[in-house]
């Protein structure tokens, strides 16, 4: 562990050493208290004992797939957990979001971008992610709790990742409204980049197949191309 008293605990799973160097550089120069590990058995020993506050993860590591680490933390644990891969396929993406992932960063990044990530997550678990100036929302057969942090399908509660239901809530309190790229990448992850958009894409195919009847032909959120994304008044 670093010197730093930061109050809150970063998990960093990274099995290449310049990579982690790197990471760990980053942040320990902005203060931040973290543990570093090299393989997926020690990092899921690590969450477990430890309780961080967000886990970085890579997803190639020498004893086991990251996915399975996020599947085994996930058992037990909601921690944030921020993949860090050079795998930069959609399918990828979308794996490890599935599986319980909450952000994914490519391989190569900026330290910028890093940090801004960080920055943005600790905003979050400051704030408590508190959404509690519309009690619900009812659009058809969607159902938003804001006070509960929870959402439904015709009755049956929805199991969202973090930012899946931070994007839902930003589109259901915007309801008609078109939002820019611009806008919910800077809403959820507090940044722009190139790559904020492209994981924007991901997380709206995820989120789609979780409250769309057919997400290939989606009712509830409307895509306008090249613009951004619309939730639709049924």
């Amino acid at each position: 562990m670093n010197k730093h008293i930061d109050s809150q605990l970063i998990l960093v799973v990274e099995d290449d050493r310049p990579v982690r160097g790197l990471i760990t550089t980053a942040l320990e120069m902005h203060d931040y208290r973290f543990e570093a590990v090299d393989s997926g058995k020690t990092a899921v020993m690590n969450a477990a004992s430890h309780n961080p506050d967000l886990i970085m993860l890579d997803l190639g590591l020498p004893d086991m797939d990251g996915i399975e680490v996020i599947e085994k933390i996930r058992s037990w644990s909601t921690v944030p957990i921020i993949v860090i891969s050079a795998r930069a396929e959609d399918a990828d993406k979308i794996a490890a979001l599935d599986a319980g992932a909450d952000d994914y960063l490519t391989k190569p990044f900026s330290v910028d971008e890093l940090l801004a990530r960080v920055r943005a997550w600790a905003r979050r678990a400051r704030m408590g992610g508190g959404e509690t100036q519309q009690t619900v929302f009812e659009n058809g057969p969607l159902r938003v709790d804001f006070a509960a942090g929870s959402a439904s399908v015709n009755g049956t509660e929805l199991h969202l990742t973090p930012i899946e239901y931070k994007l839902l809530a930003l589109l259901a309190r915007n309801a008609g409204k078109v939002l820019t790229h611009t806008f919910i990448t800077h809403e959820i992850w507090g940044t722009s980049w190139d790559s904020d958009i492209a994981s924007l894409r991901v997380f709206m195919a995820t989120l789609r197949k979780k409250i769309e009847p057919d997400p290939t032909r989606p009712i509830l959120i409307q895509t306008h191309v090249g613009v951004g994304y619309r939730m639709t008044r049924l």
